[in-house]
């Protein structure tokens, strides 16, 4: 596999092409998706390319080329333009930013569709091939296509390298870089300039309809691997590389399977596995955790209730499961498992149908009973 992969990397056009558009296409998104995701703003990346629709199209219509870097300028102003009106909404009415967000995306989407459907009647529209950036067509891409999104997302990382500082500190407290003096809207616009252009990069190969997914779904992967932020945004962004070029390899060896379509798809999976097993934070492991407390609380009241007993005349009754289950109300399978487990943890020994507490059960039960 590995072998095969290197031999179509040097030798396959199409198959480098894509692979290192998505390779760019990934790290890009995924490094700025992450500011989206901490700052909540996961719907600004659906927004932001379907408004970039429109200005695709105008692009074409006004220039009459399809060069990458003519449309995705178009794409640019478009999205740019969308966000000014979000701000503007937010700003000047009682509307909250998703709703801004919504009306935003289905007004620009609408007129985009709008303006698609002239185009694809005129005598160019066969030609024009603009509807692939609905649903994104990664097979036709060209070195120039991949140069072209490398330099966007090339300025758009050193710019964030740059501020970075100034950018995380807006992230997590922009109320506080306020009063340090920073430039927080200047620095908030920018940094939904630098989101723009993300979007913009990978509008052909993913699309319109699904280059939200690109953005936020690495960050909300990474999220859930690490609380350091320096790491989150590199984990994103190399989460994003890697199912980028997993995608292309995978929808290179299947015919007819879109490129766009199956990064998304293992970006989802990712998500999920990362949302289930990821230490600390996944569900399986929060599950364990709660498991485990509930166990533990069980038997530190075993602890207890055998302390209290302890040599006291009734304690070789006591002392029994029958009297655990008299005495607290637990079940006698229930009491078995608590048993069970206060056993294996060292905190009561067990003979003969008796428990009795060990040095250690002891001490838990004394720590219980001062909280």
């Amino acid at each position: 596999m590995l072998s095969s992969f290197i031999f179509d990397f040097f030798f396959d056009y199409t198959f480098r092409t894509v692979a290192l558009g998505s390779l760019v296409l990934g790290f890009v998104s995924g490094t700025l998706g992450a500011f989206a995701v901490l700052r909540q703003q996961s719907l600004l990346g659906d927004a932001v390319s379907h408004a970039a629709l429109p200005g695709l199209v105008l692009a074409f219509l006004i220039s009459g080329s399809r060069e990458p870097a003519v449309l995705l300028a178009g794409a640019i102003a478009a999205g740019g333009l969308g966000m000014l009106y979000v701000t503007m909404i937010t700003r000047h009415t009682f509307l909250k930013q998703d709703t801004a967000l919504g009306i935003v995306l289905a007004v620009f989407f609408g007129f985009g569709m709008v303006l698609l459907t002239y185009v694809q009647r005129l005598p160019t529209a066969g030609k024009a091939g603009l509807d692939a950036f609905l649903f994104g067509q990664a097979a036709t891409m060209l070195v120039q296509d991949v140069v072209v999104m490398a330099s966007l997302g090339a300025g758009a990382l050193g710019i964030l390298v740059m501020l970075w500082k100034e950018m995380k500190l807006i992230t997590f407290d922009p109320h506080f870089a306020s009063t340090m003096g920073f430039p927080t809207r200047t620095l908030d616009v920018l940094l939904i300039i630098l989101t723009v252009v993300a979007v913009v990069v990978g509008l052909q190969m993913v699309g319109v309809v699904l280059m939200s997914a690109m953005l936020v779904a690495p960050g909300a992967a990474a999220r859930q691997w690490t609380d350091r932020f320096n790491k989150m945004v590199l984990v994103s962004g190399l989460i994003g590389a890697g199912v980028g070029v997993t995608g292309s390899v995978i929808s290179s060896r299947v015919a007819r399977l879109p490129t766009g379509p199956t990064i998304v798809v293992i970006l989802s999976g990712v998500v999920m596995f990362s949302l289930l097993f990821a230490p600390g934070r996944g569900i399986h492991f929060r599950t364990r955790i709660r498991k485990k407390q509930r166990w533990q609380f069980a038997a530190e009241t075993l602890a207890v209730h055998l302390l209290n007993h302890e040599g006291s005349p009734e304690e070789a009754t006591e002392n029994s499961l029958t009297a655990l289950e008299r005495h607290l109300g637990w079940d006698l399978i229930f009491a078995q498992r608590v048993a069970r487990w206060a056993v294996v943890n060292n905190l009561v020994s067990q003979t003969d149908g008796s428990l009795r507490l060990t040095s250690l059960g002891r001490e838990t039960a004394k720590k219980v009973m001062v909280r």
